[in-house]
């Protein structure tokens, strides 16, 4: 159980650490995409919350949302990526 444990913290870290970096790239093309954006960082906020306190389905389960959010509003255009 120890093994299954340490495997979802490292798999939460990891992809924190992407969707920390992605939300970093993107901009909102509308108020609809600012939604989208404000929810995407609101369920990863609540992820690093679950995480902090060693709730770690819950966190996963956040995190999920927060790439969900975030990949819909690219998918629809919602959000964009910045020009470098």
């Amino acid at each position: 159980m120890r093994d299954l444990e340490e495997k979802l913290k490292q798999e939460i870290e990891k992809w924190s650490k992407r969707l920390d970096r992605e939300l970093g790239k993107v901009l909102a093309t509308s108020e609809n995409g600012e939604e989208m954006l404000e929810n995407a960082r609101a369920y990863f906020s609540d992820s690093k919350h679950f995480f902090e306190k060693e709730d770690l389905i819950r966190a996963f389960e956040c995190l999920v949302w927060a790439w969900a959010w975030l990949e819909i509003g690219k998918e629809l255009k919602l959000l964009k990526e910045k020009a470098s």
